[in-house]
């Protein structure tokens, strides 16, 4: 069974993006994007990728980010 863990600070991001683990995306509480790989971020974007050529940028402050993580 996955749990969520949200995705705040840095520190997550680094760990989440070091681990390859899948992230959900919330926009407006609504999914946006699920099963998304953090390539890189910065304090206002964060750059996924779901598919080998589909890129997708995300403003860090419009949106939340949750990190599934298996038991």
């Amino acid at each position: 069974m996955a749990s969520n863990q949200r995705l705040v600070t840095n520190v997550d991001f680094q760990e989440a993006m070091d681990r390859q683990a899948p992230v959900r995306i919330f926009k407006d509480d609504h999914i946006v994007d699920t099963n998304a790989i953090i390539l890189r971020f910065s304090e206002k974007t964060i750059v996924v990728q779901t598919r080998v050529s589909d890129l997708t940028y995300y403003d860090r402050d419009a949106c939340e980010f949750f990190e599934m993580k298996r038991r």
